[in-house]
């Protein structure tokens, strides 16, 4: 089914009009259960890999920065295709209300154990990177541990968002440093990126 065909999620508007104004949106409960159980369970079955930081040939393992591992989606199950529709419809809404030309979304299955972390960050440097919104939704609930910390434009600790299934965050990916607390127990999410390639 096109994109343009699926009927556009009741809140999607809202979000999107609270995004314009601050560059940073969480949406609890976004992602409908029966989907982000089917999503956890695949992640769970994957063979996820440690996660790397750089791109392309400067990617590097670093235990001391990021301790996650990761499997890109590629929309071969229907989970995952629903997924990336919701992520299209996002991307049309973000482009028409925020005239961002946005041309894709790329993601991965991010699994976060006991332990695990991501040191604080920016996903994205103004004018050295096509990664314009960052997304994480997250697949399961933990009781503690393992939140995306996130800091405002000079540093300073803005919000932290428990890990909660089906909560989706969206933010700009040059403008707010983040990181992933230490992880009490194994947390699954989808971290994404809308970009402008």
């Amino acid at each position: 089914m096109s994109v343009s065909h699926l009927p556009e999620p009741a809140w999607l508007a809202t979000a999107i009009e609270t995004f314009y104004a601050s560059g940073l949106v969480v949406l609890p409960t976004t992602l409908d259960t029966a989907l982000c159980q089917q999503l956890l369970a695949e992640a769970q079955q994957a063979s996820l890999q440690p996660a790397g930081v750089g791109r392309g040939q400067a990617l590097q393992l670093n235990p001391e920065i990021r301790r996650d591992h990761t499997l890109w989606l590629d929309g071969s199950t229907a989970a995952q295709q629903q997924y990336l529709d919701l992520m299209a419809q996002i991307q049309q809404a973000a482009n028409r209300r925020c005239f961002l030309g946005l041309t894709h979304h790329e993601a991965h299955f991010a699994r976060y154990q006991q332990g695990d972390f991501y040191q604080k960050h920016l996903d994205a440097f103004v004018g050295r990177s096509s990664r314009m919104l960052t997304t994480v939704c997250y697949l399961n609930d933990v009781d503690s541990g393992g939140e995306l910390q996130i800091y405002s434009e000079d540093d300073q600790p803005l919000l932290q968002v428990k890990p909660q299934a089906g909560t989706l965050v969206l933010f700009e990916s040059a403008r707010f440093p983040h990181e992933v607390l230490p992880a009490h127990s194994t947390r699954y999410s989808i971290a994404g990126w809308f970009r402008i390639d």
